[in-house]
């Protein structure tokens, strides 16, 4: 806007967003004065249809009881929430190593449903609010690049700080998502399978429902593969469990964990519940009343 061009601003909604995400979203253009949000949503239609065919047709060949090819055959059916969808798909949650739900839920949906169509009336130029503190992979990653798409990607902010970002919300006199405040270190799902331990523990504390969704959509996607059994965060040996070390973790088990201390055995007392004042924002933002 500060530069005077035209251009849209885009959401991806992934369907693992915070109500005050949506909020935020669908207000943004009335707190700016630049152009209403679009919103895009992944539909996995096909790739559900695809995946349910293969289970019917191989499953019984590789001698998976009838009962359970039924079942999750049966949970191959569009859920209207891009996130679950793509993991009924694809038969797992996405991990740090295996991030395949950014490019899903958020790269194909733009770049199919607004790119491509811009780009058969001129050039386009993509404009991505990430930096380069946010993690080695972004760091990585140049100011501007030509995308396959045959957009050209830029990345305006890359060298900004944090501080930068929120002098910038100031200059425009524009509040933050409030969940930064609330001690979330990220806002585009919620939770995000990269979350740090102690943003899962905020995360459960201040949204448990959030935390019960999650836990649906663990037992849905476990009845939906043939290993019967998916977890959200990356199957790991469970913390909390020293009589069955090995067991996969699930959401509740981990969330138990992250409200320990180092080590994972001892609860912290002094760090919970206090009374008075404090910021349990680790980006530099207090909670207002």
């Amino acid at each position: 806007m500060e530069s005077g061009r035209p251009f849209r601003a885009v959401f991806a909604d992934t369907g693992n967003e915070h109500e005050l995400t949506y909020e935020y979203v669908g207000r943004l253009h009335e707190r700016t004065g630049g152009p209403k949000v679009e919103v895009v949503r992944a539909d996995f239609t096909e790739a559900l249809r695809r995946h349910r065919d293969y289970v019917l047709r191989e499953w019984p060949k590789q001698g998976i009881p009838h009962a359970i090819v039924a079942e999750a055959a049966a949970l191959h059916e569009p859920t209207g929430i891009p996130f679950l969808d793509l993991c009924i798909s694809k038969g797992r949650f996405p991990a740090r190593m295996s991030q395949f739900c950014t490019g899903e839920l958020k790269e194909i949906p733009i770049t199919t449903q607004i790119v491509g169509p811009m780009l058969r009336r001129g050039p386009v130029l993509q404009w991505l609010g990430i930096r380069a503190e946010e993690s080695r992979n972004r760091a990585r990653q140049r100011r501007y690049n030509h995308h396959e798409s045959g957009a050209v990607i830029w990345r305006p902010i890359r060298h900004w700080s944090v501080d930068d970002v929120w002098a910038q919300h100031r200059r425009h006199g524009l509040r933050p998502n409030p969940l930064y405040a609330m001690g979330m270190q990220r806002v585009g799902c919620l939770p995000c399978v990269n979350c740090r331990k102690s943003e899962l523990r905020a995360i459960a504390d201040r949204f448990p429902e959030h935390i019960d969704r999650i836990e649906r959509w663990e037992a849905i996607v476990s009845a939906a593969n043939k290993r019967r059994a998916a977890t959200f965060f990356p199957a790991v040996t469970d913390p909390m469990d020293t009589e069955h070390p090995g067991e996969y973790a699930r959401i509740r088990t981990l969330v138990e964990w992250s409200r320990t201390t180092h080590g994972g055995r001892q609860y912290g007392m002094f760090f919970e519940h206090q009374t008075g004042g404090g910021c349990s924002s680790d980006l530099g933002l207090c909670e207002r009343a």
